[in-house]
């Protein structure tokens, strides 16, 4: 698919939800342009695919948490298998479908739908993984469910994660998923194993998520403390927990302790089955509404998503950019001036010494033949110096790699791009679509926020 269909069926998708997300696509749009024109994306590629434009709730977590039957409880509808075992050891994307049971569809069309956040992943897999992105079925499945539970959203279910035990396929899909997510729910179990035997998969799981701008998406769910009823230790199993997750950079909130009531442990003591049925009822009360308000938290992360990236070529990729171009075009300018000194001085000392023939043709012919050489020197020079700073860029940023091949072809000028103002108009277009990403905010605002109390806003 291409950009343009890409944004077609976009601009038709978001008409119908919320009309100040369509203006923000548009503002993606110019966003990609800019990013074109300095090399940072290709012809094909867009920073709208970095974004789930349908609301994203994935499910993380070890094995045995309970995912599944938290994901059948929550649809309503019997989905995922569950047990003590592994049951799945696949990515499931999980969509409303019209049919009345469950569907099963394989990894191919997660891949080949832009509308699904598992777009061209075997690409991402093929970089880690060499062979296996043509094995993209072995990692995803699609699952279509009839639970209005799921209407408008889109859920993921995790395999069970083992940081020790993990191939770097399944770690980079991980990281993928936490990054287009709108809301993450990384369960653990209360029941084993102890969270110091954990220290790789928190670090994972946990201190791997702290860093990003968008951590608070993320919620840390320590399930099955039903099993704590027969030593009466809630308290003691939630302050180790909350202990090692917080060696992991987890300071407070965003931490909550649950247990499904229908697949629960009998428990004699009705106060402590009292003490158990109260923090799981108000814990879950806090997972249901992020859960249900994730449609709004969506657009506010799509419009601030669309200045930060902005904000990205302007604080980070473009100063780099320029020194990286700046270093090619002097050492370019010096290889030139060396050039045409060592060819001119060598032209006059020839013709000083009557080497070489003094009519006026001749003169001319050797100074065309001299000016040829200086053009494929200098041509040569351009790609050897080029490739010196793609070597320096490849591994650390593809991005600026890009950039610099972009703007170091054959036909570029070079001393547009080595005196700046070739990236002075892109700057600008850059801080306007980040003062209209504000602007976007403040709309969005306006549909969900009512200082003054005043009627006929949306809650």
């Amino acid at each position: 698919m291409t950009t343009k269909e890409r944004y077609k069926k976009l601009k038709q998708h978001l008409s119908e939800e919320n009309p100040v997300l369509l203006d923000v696509i548009k503002q993606y749009e110019q966003l990609d342009k800019v990013a074109h024109s300095l090399g940072f994306l290709d012809a094909e590629e867009s920073y709208t695919a970095n974004i789930s434009w349908w609301p994203l709730i994935s499910i993380l977590g070890t094995f045995s948490a309970g995912k599944s039957t938290f994901i059948n409880s929550y649809l309503g509808v019997k989905v995922q298998e569950s047990g003590n075992q592994a049951v799945d050891d696949k990515f499931t994307v999980i969509t409303y479908g019209n049919n009345e049971k469950p569907m099963t569809l394989p990894g191919l069309a997660l891949d080949a739908d832009p509308r699904f956040p598992f777009y061209n992943i075997s690409e991402e897999v093929e970089k880690v993984e060499k062979g296996e992105g043509s094995r993209v079925n072995l990692y995803l499945q699609l699952k279509t469910v009839k639970s209005d539970a799921i209407k408008g959203e889109i859920l993921i279910d995790s395999p069970g994660f083992d940081a020790d035990s993990q191939r770097d396929s399944i770690l980079r899909i991980t990281d993928h998923i936490i990054g287009m997510s709108d809301l993450v729910l990384v369960f653990f179990d209360a029941r084993h194993p102890e969270p110091g035997a954990m220290r790789d998969t928190l670090h994972h799981l946990v201190g791997a998520t702290m860093g990003k701008r968008d951590s608070d998406k993320i919620l840390y769910i320590l399930n099955q403390i039903d099993t704590t009823a027969k030593e009466d230790n809630l308290e003691d199993v939630i302050g180790a927990w909350q202990r090692a997750l917080s060696q992991q950079g987890l300071i407070s909130g965003n931490f909550f302790a649950i247990y499904n009531e229908e697949a629960m442990n009998p428990i004699d003591d009705e106060g402590v089955a009292e003490r158990l049925r109260r923090k799981r009822d108000e814990d879950m009360a806090k997972i249901l509404g992020r859960m249900q308000g994730v449609k709004i938290e969506r657009a506010y992360r799509i419009s601030k998503a669309l200045e930060d990236f902005a904000k990205e070529i302007v604080n980070d990729k473009l100063p780099l950019l320029r020194e990286s171009l700046n270093r090619w075009g002097r050492r370019v300018m010096v290889a030139d001036l060396v050039t045409v000194v060592l060819l001119a001085g060598g032209m006059s000392a020839l013709l000083t010494m009557g080497m070489l023939p003094s009519s006026p043709t001749a003169v001319a012919a050797a100074y065309g033949v001299a000016i040829a050489a200086i053009l494929f020197l200098h041509f040569r020079y351009r790609r050897l110096f080029a490739k010196m700073e793609l070597k320096r860029w490849i591994d650390k940023d593809e991005k600026i790699a890009k950039a610099i091949e972009h703007n170091t072809k054959w036909y570029r000028p070079i001393l547009r791009i080595w005196l700046k103002g070739w990236s002075r108009r892109a700057a600008e277009k850059l801080e306007h679509i980040m003062d209209y990403s504000k602007a976007a905010i403040r709309k969005l605002n306006d549909q969900f926020v009512s200082p003054a109390g005043r009627e006929g806003i949306e809650s």
